[in-house]
């Protein structure tokens, strides 16, 4: 899913976004209650309308900013108090409030509250935040929803094997439609969040959407679809893309090295994206270090069109029952790729 925190994926028009294929966004219930209100969004018909996108949303709940706004949190059983990085209010969230919020922007899929922590959280603090989370789940999951609208659960549980199973197993038997996997990619080792998403993707209902949240780079997503991961969400392709990198079959390129100010070639050749058809290495590279807008929305363009031909192509591999040697193909490539 194309990262649309703020009701945009940055740089991109919702057309375009729909030419490249993408068939569901991501954006944050939290930030828009900020900005520009939920109250606001919902008279002007909902965010659908609102933004001019007509695919599917889903909204992450605020349980994300629990970690990333910690000195702006009060955390209790009851719910979150924020304070606004903004302007300063005070905004108290329920579980319930949550889930209306969401209602009232009137996206797709919803998000409930959950404590997110640290990589380094130690069991306790752990096993806390996978209590109230649960908490929380059996609220929500309570709040009726207009007809076709999903809520999933979202599984905590830190770095721990055997409380990621109980947690999974505890909100599976809430029987939710779906569940993310929240808590991980949030500072640990690599090598680490491949153990424990594989562990929890084992733990959850194998007929019900798993969705691993904030991740990841190409060769990951694979690791994880191989586990049993069905949905993603990531900002590493707009946001590198703002950033001079393009991600490529073949690794990563730093547009921004001076070996490429008279290369003619495209990114990437196996490509077939608009930008790689159009432009040279050599101007995206001129656009780059001129600070043009354009170089960034190129780069964008470009990584979201590579991001879901990956996903595209994973699908076509899975129908056809090679997705195991496909992906390991593409895995040894893309990480060759990078190291060089």
């Amino acid at each position: 899913m194309p990262v649309a925190t703020q009701g945009t994926v940055k740089g991109v028009l919702p057309q375009q976004l729909a030419e490249l294929g993408a068939q569901i966004i991501l954006a944050n219930a939290y930030h828009l209650s900020l900005r520009p209100g939920v109250d606001v969004i919902a008279r002007l018909g909902g965010l659908h309308r609102f933004m001019g996108w007509d695919g599917a949303i889903l909204t992450d709940s605020g349980g994300y900013q629990i970690l990333s706004l910690a000195p702006l949190r009060k955390v209790s059983d009851e719910g979150v108090q924020f304070r606004s990085h903004l302007d300063g209010t005070l905004l108290f969230l329920t579980p319930e409030d949550v889930v209306r919020l969401q209602c009232q922007l009137g996206v797709d899929v919803l998000m409930p509250l959950d404590e997110c922590l640290a990589a380094g959280a130690e069991r306790g603090a752990v096993e806390e935040a996978m209590r109230r989370t649960l908490a929380w789940a059996v609220r929500s999951i309570r709040e009726p929803l207009p007809p076709d609208r999903l809520l999933f659960g979202i599984v905590q549980g830190g770095l721990f094997g055997e409380l990621r199973r109980a947690h999974a197993a505890q909100l599976a038997a809430l029987g939710f439609p779906g569940y993310a996997v929240g808590g991980l990619s949030v500072g640990e080792e690599r090598g680490v969040t491949h153990e424990i998403a594989a562990v929890t993707a084992a733990a959850l209902p194998v007929d019900r959407p798993r969705y691993l949240m904030g991740v990841g780079l190409p060769e990951d997503l694979l690791r994880f679809i191989g586990m049993g991961y069905d949905m993603f969400d990531c900002v590493l392709p707009t946001r590198n893309g703002r950033n001079g990198t393009f991600f490529t079959w073949s690794g990563r390129v730093n547009i921004r090295r001076a070996g490429y100010a008279t290369d003619p070639r495209p990114i990437d050749p196996e490509c077939g994206c608009s930008i790689c058809r159009t432009f040279a290495r050599a101007y995206l590279r001129h656009l780059a270090v001129a600070g043009e807008m354009l170089g960034a929305q190129a780069a964008t363009l470009h990584n979201l069109h590579f991001y879901l031909d990956l996903m595209g192509q994973a699908r076509a591999h899975l129908t056809a029952g090679d997705f195991t040697p496909w992906a390991q193909e593409r895995i040894a490539q893309l990480e060759q790729g990078d190291a060089e």
